[in-house]
């Protein structure tokens, strides 16, 4: 079974940018859980005025998942829209959130558009806006409005969808700058928040094949990431949109999910210890497997190499390391 069964019972849950891409996937894992899941969506953008919206579309699936789901429409670069999600899920839960997942990103299209191009020859205010208001400000934000609902109640569980992209360069300079300080602040956050009893892990997915990457692969027939992508996906290694939620989904039901707070945890690293593989029955491509990063360029020194033979997490963490 791709979830924990009916393990996230009662518990309310918030998952932000959840209309397409991972924050849907991770919204389907917790409603199937159980869960009672609010999602957020820029828009609710209708194709036919006969068809539902895609934020309407992923509640459908959650609530046919089995979870409650309840749509907002909210653009998380303006904080009084953020503001009021939070304030209506106090005024209709009873002051309850449980679980926030941070996963709204709206750079894609910026980063790939701009690739290539060094910051000084950018708009500094625009490059940074564009990747990181709705990421990492508004991670921030929406951490504190969160904690501020989990903190009386002595439980609860934050989560910042970020990358290895903050240990290395990637992409352009806003783009790392803003996954290590969604690391960061799940670190120093979780000093302040573990004597209340809540946890703030950020996680780091595997090559997911989302929407937004296969419109790249469809639209762009010379580009960085289309080379990228192409490289992983050929392999069929990919994790599907729903992967990262279904270890989301076993974390929040952990009663000792504590224990991992202000770590970086990799989304194969929590199949691994809870024990399930993705929708299709296999196990994505691990950046910490030797084998599996000799794979694609050298396939048949990569299956001599056990597959327990990982890199281990301090070594898999030198390059970012600056001293």
């Amino acid at each position: 079974m791709s979830s924990v069964s009916k393990s996230l019972m009662g518990v309310v849950c918030l998952v932000t940018g959840a209309s397409r891409g991972i924050g849907k996937g991770i919204a389907l894992q917790l409603g199937e859980a159980g869960a009672t899941v609010y999602i957020t969506g820029r828009k609710a953008t209708k194709t036919d005025e006969n068809q539902k919206s895609p934020l309407e579309e992923t509640a459908m699936e959650v609530e046919k998942r089995g979870g409650t789901c309840f749509p907002v429409v909210c653009d998380h670069k303006d904080d009084f829209q953020v503001d009021a999600l939070f304030e209506k899920i106090k005024k209709e839960q009873n002051g309850r959130l449980d679980v926030l997942v941070n996963c709204a990103f709206s750079a894609f299209k910026y980063i790939n558009d701009n690739m290539g191009k060094p910051f000084w020859e950018l708009d500094p205010s625009e490059s940074w806006d564009e990747v990181n208001r709705v990421a990492l400000r508004n991670y921030y934000r929406c951490s504190s409005l969160a904690a501020r609902l989990m903190v009386p109640r002595k439980t609860g569980l934050i989560v910042n969808i970020s990358s290895a992209g903050g240990m290395f360069y990637f992409h352009n300079v806003p783009y790392g700058v803003g996954k290590e300080g969604c690391d960061r602040m799940a670190a120093d956050c979780s000093v302040e928040l573990k004597p209340h009893n809540v946890a703030f892990v950020s996680i780091w997915p595997c090559p997911v094949m989302t929407e937004s990457v296969k419109e790249t692969l469809d639209s762009t027939e010379q580009s960085f990431l289309r080379d990228k992508i192409l490289e992983i996906t050929t392999q069929d290694r990919y994790e599907s949109q729903e992967f990262t939620g279904m270890g989301i989904a076993r974390l929040a039901s952990d009663p000792k999910a504590i224990s991992v707070t202000g770590k970086v945890l990799l989304s194969i690293d929590l199949a691994k210890k809870y024990g399930y593989k993705d929708r299709n029955g296999k196990m994505p491509l691990d950046y910490r497997s030797i084998s599996d990063l000799m794979s694609a360029k050298h396939p048949y020194v990569a299956k001599v190499i056990p597959g327990f033979v990982r890199v281990p997490k301090w070594m898999f963490a030198m390059p970012g390391n600056k001293f």
